[in-house]
């Protein structure tokens, strides 16, 4: 449990919350009918996390640079990166309230700071908002600070009675705004912030992002509902206008004046020159001239909410479409899994070991591809966040889009060898999702400490096996565990072991498993590639 928050808190921090925020998404967007019920509230925020956690993660890309980041060079990389990757109203809106924070937190990081930091984050959050209304995100961060204050000694207290006030909040928001108790939920910027609270106080008790996150005491939706992209009502703005600004301070009122009079759900973040500016008007190329007037706008993106609701809709359509051109998009890491999946007509995205891909590297991917009709496969469960929120960016331009969530490379392979153009989108998608499907997959790796596991505790140069994502096995050599994991994975049946070297294992360690699972149940085949990652010495396939 930390009693100052640091530099590696806050990335662990960044971590979570984007996990959390990946969890949460697509119930956040069911969540979304205010200011316009267009179901993305939950995309953006993790979109606008997303890009506040790899900037931090940049500050720790060199592990040998002297001086390591700091606590003031986290938390502002942290609001940079927000601030640059805000996406819709509410992102900007929590852009501006992780601003607020950090510029508290870079002078230290003790539970009075945090205090004063969350305070001034919920200041920041209704400043950057020309109209703010109860009942939203900016509530919620209202009674989380305001009970901060009140809370005892010590950082994990500060964090946790946050969280637990914020919560509490979230839960009556639908008393505060008619439009969500009309639509029976709660606030989904609001539930949003909920989520990014809880893995701060996570983060301040020392829980580590090494599985999935479950935020306590879970707040959803007073009712279940169901909502999707739609037009907005009569009398509501056409466009979305987002876009950065280079402009100086002075700038700022005049900006704010010109655009309060063009429309509405105006919101504007930032400081030391940059800004992110929010706005839905029926002009949008006034709202842009607003910005030229005022310095440099860039990153410019006008949405028209008719126009990206049809798209979504006729995107969503699975029945009288025409056949268009269709790629498999499959993310792997090592060379030889690269070309094993090119040569299954794969286009392949090349997964850096250390660093998982972003979603806008996911998108920028199946934009390359070139095809209306796209089937994703991830072949790693820590990216189902990120692929989901780059699929709804996608099927707003019309892409037609089916993230196959496989959990290995050898669900991917096996879904690409069922793969067949000629047949209808979705019966494609169900025959590669039956294959994957029935894949049981494991992997070997080893140890790089202490640690505890489903099969006991493991020390550092243990042989772990694990099957289905969990450990099963713990011994002191590849061949013996591997040989243990295939009896384990046939001991439930099969017919076709797939083995997938590593870089830098030795084809005998193949060769003998073969050998040995032959000798047990003759009546199976075998195949061995050379796939290359540096993730696991061996990949295995039962099918």
């Amino acid at each position: 449990m930390l009693h100052t928050l640091d530099a590696p808190a806050v990335r662990t921090w960044c971590q979570l919350a984007l996990r959390a925020l990946g969890q949460a998404r697509e119930e956040i967007d069911a969540l979304n009918v205010f200011p316009v019920p267009d179901g993305d509230t939950g995309t953006n925020l993790y979109l606008t996390v997303e890009s506040a956690a790899a900037e931090v993660e940049s500050r720790f890309a060199d592990p040998s640079a002297e001086p390591a980041p700091g606590l003031a060079d986290a938390v502002r990389a942290m609001a940079r990166g927000a601030l640059v990757g805000a996406r819709g109203n509410s992102g900007v809106i929590l852009a501006q309230w992780l601003r607020g924070t950090a510029e508290t937190l870079a002078e230290g990081g003790g539970a009075d700071q945090l205090r004063a930091a969350l305070q001034r984050a919920a200041e920041s959050a209704y400043q950057a908002v020309a109209e703010p209304v109860e009942g939203t995100l900016l509530t919620v961060a209202r009674v989380a600070a305001r009970e901060a204050v009140r809370a005892g000694d010590g950082l994990a207290q500060v964090a946790d009675t946050a969280y637990r006030a914020a919560r509490d909040a979230l839960r009556h928001t639908p008393e505060q705004l008619a439009v969500l108790a009309e639509n029976g939920v709660v606030d989904a910027g609001g539930r949003g912030l909920v989520a990014v609270l809880g893995a701060l106080a996570d983060a301040v008790t020392g829980q580590q992002p090494m599985g999935p996150v479950a935020l306590r005491g879970d707040v959803r939706a007073v009712e279940s509902c169901e909502v999707h992209a739609r037009p907005p009502g009569p009398g509501h703005p056409a466009f979305e206008v987002i876009y950065l600004l280079d402009a100086p301070d002075d700038a700022l009122p005049a900006l704010r004046e010109r655009l309060g009079g063009l429309g509405d759900s105006l919101v504007i973040g930032g400081g030391d020159g940059l800004w992110n500016v929010h706005v839905h008007v029926d002009d949008a190329g006034a709202a842009v001239e607003a910005g030229v007037v005022a310095g440099r706008p860039h990153q410019i993106r006008i949405t028209h909410f008719a126009e990206a609701a049809a798209r979504a809709g006729t995107a969503a359509e699975s029945g009288e479409r025409e056949e268009r051109a269709r790629a498999v998009l499959s993310v792997v890491c090592g060379e030889g899994l690269a070309e094993l999946c090119e040569q299954a007509g794969a286009v392949v995205l090349r997964a850096d070991p250390d660093r998982a891909p972003a979603s806008a590297e996911l998108a920028a991917a199946v934009r390359r591809s070139a095809a209306r009709e796209v089937v994703l496969l991830l072949n790693d469960p820590e990216l189902r966040a990120a692929a989901g929120a780059a699929a709804d960016q996608l099927r707003e331009e019309g892409v037609r889009i089916a993230v196959l969530p496989t959990r290995s490379p050898v669900q991917g392979l096996a879904a690409l060898a069922v793969h067949e153009t000629g047949r209808r989108f979705d019966e494609d998608v169900v025959a590669m999702t039956s294959a994957a499907g029935a894949t049981r997959y494991a992997e070997l790796a080893v140890a790089e400490g202490e640690s505890w596991t489903m099969a006991g505790v493991c020390q550092a140069g243990d042989v772990l096996g694990l099957i289905d994502g969990d450990v099963a096995v713990i011994g002191a050599g590849l061949a013996e565990v591997g040989a243990s994991v295939l009896d384990r994975m046939l001991g439930a049946g099969g017919e076709l072991v797939t083995l997938i070297l590593g870089d830098g294992s030795d084809e005998a360690l193949a060769d003998h498993l073969i050998a040995h699972a032959r000798h047990h149940r003759p009546e199976v085949d075998a195949v061995v590639f050379h796939g290359g990652q540096e993730s696991a010495p061996l990949l295995i396939g039962v099918e």
